[in-house]
């Protein structure tokens, strides 16, 4: 097993007002392997049953890298159906207890998403960005195809914005365009602006109706209640096409960039 799919880390903690910050970390990129996803949703799950908890901040560690996707290595260790489809859930969970979780989640993108970071941007309530959190679905180009995330992504910024990325596989998506297309509710220029910004939403998330908020996170959510046996069964088309030679080959090629 390689050492990179062993290390990363997720860390959760709440202040005196309630608002829960959830942080997930990882050396490359912030790209993550199965036994940290597994931690983040099961964080999120754990925020959400809080009765402490107003209102959950998710964001990443580091500078420039919000999230680079699933992880490569764990990625070419697939050697059957089964490990396919588990490997392929891991983000499928997150976005479910995101979606599940009946605290409303602020999203915090300082950089740049690809793949799975691009459906965790896309299932959080509210997201603010920098200008340097260009997206790209990027798995079309390694053989597969964004089928667990695309869900999401589509529910936030509508089937042809959706399909021109997970078309054009290898080209950046700016911040901007992003905003325009309603994943991003606000672009900023450096992260101090956005965590400013972060805080004062977030304070008055804090001060609001929980249950007010609850109700309202239902309504957002509403069409979504089949997702659970949905993601699972994407995550199974992604499992059996990264077993096939073309992705294979695919994944090779990709290494060698």
């Amino acid at each position: 097993m390689s050492e990179a799919m062993n290390q990363g880390n997720v860390k959760l903690s709440i202040n005196e007002k309630g608002i829960a910050t959830i942080e997930f970390s990882h050396p490359l990129s912030n790209s993550l392997p199965g036994k940290i996803l597994a931690k983040l949703a099961d964080t999120i799950t754990e925020a959400g049953a809080n009765d402490s908890v107003k209102i959950i901040i998710l964001r990443s560690a580091g500078e420039r890298a919000f999230c680079g996707g699933a992880s490569f290595d764990e990625l070419i260790s697939i050697n059957n159906i089964e490990v396919g489809k588990t490997f392929f859930s891991g983000f499928a969970n997150v976005i479910n207890a995101a979606r599940k979780c009946p605290k409303l989640i602020i999203g915090r993108v300082q950089g740049k998403a690809v793949g799975g970071g691009v459906g965790m941007a896309s299932a959080v309530d509210f997201c603010f960005a920098t200008k340097f959190a260009s997206v790209k679905l990027s798995e079309l180009a390694v053989g597969i195809g964004p089928f667990v995330v695309g869900p999401a992504v589509e529910r936030k910024i509508g089937t042809s914005a959706m399909s021109m990325m997970a078309i054009n596989a290898t080209e950046w998506y700016s911040a901007n365009w992003a905003r325009e297309k309603g994943l991003y509710a606000d672009v900023f220029d450096d992260v101090d602006k956005m965590d400013e910004a972060i805080e004062t939403i977030a304070n008055k998330l804090a001060s609001s109706n929980p249950e007010a908020m609850r109700m309202l996170k239902q309504v957002f959510w509403e069409g979504t209640e089949h997702w659970d046996k949905l993601l699972s069964d994407r995550a199974a088309m992604s499992g059996k096409l990264v077993l096939s030679d073309f992705t294979r080959n695919a994944i090779q090629a990709f290494k060698k960039k």
